[in-house]
């Protein structure tokens, strides 16, 4: 028994926020329908080196095609959507409208479909019919003006961050609204935008503005709440992150660096505190570390019971004995290319575990299977694709 086995899901949504969130769906028994144009494969499949996105998002997903956009293939989805569960989209609003597949529409077809929409800037409002991708929410919600160098430009993460959220969010706003449903409600609308879970993740910068007038300044890698705290070269070459969010943390890193006479300073019984001496904790730091290698630093860190952490890049977090006794990086043997590693599923449930039951699958591998499950006949299907509808 997989923990949400019984659950349907039909995905219509391409990169990144909506794919990814049923594919979590997935990854914990939800039977995912991945639903694509005939003609026009979901651009995962292209997407980074090798096309390789698509093994990791299409995982656990059956995959068929279908063109929305014309009577027979909105009827289609009709048909689908009568047993299904929830449908993700990420259409601009008033696409599935404009296709004649209103939410009414498909509620007509089942009263208990959730249907979540996943747009850059929500179904209202004056940017709603903007085109909307992770990149503008990581610009619009604030992120990007307080991360990179004091002196330098606002900076935007290398991947989706945004999206990444969103999918997060999407998941549990799905599993939120079936439990509605469950608990005696029906069917809804999940109204998702890829703005609004980065924004609350980015914490109470709203409420301390709208109190004290305090817009967040880029800091690098030093944080206004606590020091020291950064990225620092060893004698290697090699860095690591030093974290002092806890007060009896900050006092023993340093007394390891050799430097205990800060700890008395009235300066240094708070992170703001700390903070504001940010520099000269940091050189007293960087001149303990940069005399050590990497291994030679976190064994006395850790004796010292301090916070300290490699940073790592891919061949390192593959090589690294917590990553592998997690099996955060598993490997999923796949049909084209033989053994993959690909991230695993998110958490370990003690009873109903996730699992990959497979990577992403060819386009429309499995039209003829669903479809046949829907209850079309061979020679129907078989028309159908001779009309381009599938």
């Amino acid at each position: 028994m997989k923990a949400l086995e019984g659950i349907r899901v039909l995905d219509l949504a391409t990169l990144f926020a909506g794919p990814m969130a049923a594919m979590m769906l997935g990854d914990f028994g939800a039977e995912v329908i991945k639903v694509e144009h005939p003609a026009k494969p979901d651009s995962s499949r292209g997407h980074g080196p090798g096309g390789l996105w698509w093994k990791m998002l299409g995982r656990n997903k059956r995959t068929i095609t279908i063109d929305l956009s014309v009577p027979e293939g909105q009827d289609l989805l009709l048909t689908l959507a009568r047993d299904a569960d929830v449908i993700i989209e990420n259409f601009r609003p008033g696409t599935l409208e404009r296709w004649n597949l209103s939410y009414d529409r498909l509620r007509e077809a089942n009263p208990r479909l959730v249907l979540a929409r996943v747009t850059g800037f929500g179904q209202f409002g004056p940017y709603a019919r903007r085109p909307g991708f992770g990149t503008l929410a990581e610009a619009m919600s604030g992120f990007a003006a307080m991360t990179g160098e004091p002196d330098g430009p606002p900076t935007l993460p290398p991947f989706g961050l945004a999206d990444g959220i969103c999918a997060l969010a999407t998941a549990y706003a799905v599993m939120t609204a079936l439990h509605a449903r469950e608990s005696g409600g029906s069917g809804q609308v999940v109204d998702m935008s890829i703005i609004e879970p980065i924004l609350t993740v980015l914490g109470a910068q709203p409420t301390i503005y709208d109190r004290l007038g305090i817009v967040p300044p880029r800091t690098g890698n030093r944080s206004v709440n606590n020091a020291p705290r950064n990225t620092y070269r060893c004698a290697d070459g090699s860095w690591v992150a030093v974290s002092t969010s806890a007060q009896n943390i900050a006092e023993r890193v340093m007394r390891l660096v050799g430097r205990p006479e800060y700890i008395t300073e009235p300066w240094f019984a708070t992170g703001a505190g700390r903070a504001e001496h940010a520099a000269e904790l940091d050189e007293a730091v960087a001149a303990w570390v940069g005399a050590r290698t990497r291994e030679e630093v976190l064994a006395a860190f850790e004796e010292a019971q301090a916070a300290v952490a490699p940073v790592y890049d891919v061949r390192d977090v593959l090589a690294d004995p917590q990553i592998a006794a997690l099996d955060a990086v598993t490997t999923v043997e796949d049909p084209e290319l033989g053994p993959l590693r690909m991230q695993n599923v998110m958490f370990r449930l003690s009873d109903t575990p996730g699992e990959i039951r497979w990577t992403g699958r060819a386009h429309g591998a499995d039209t003829i299977g669903v479809l046949t499950e829907a209850g079309l006949s061979p020679a129907e299907i078989e028309a159908l694709r001779d009309r381009g509808v599938v």
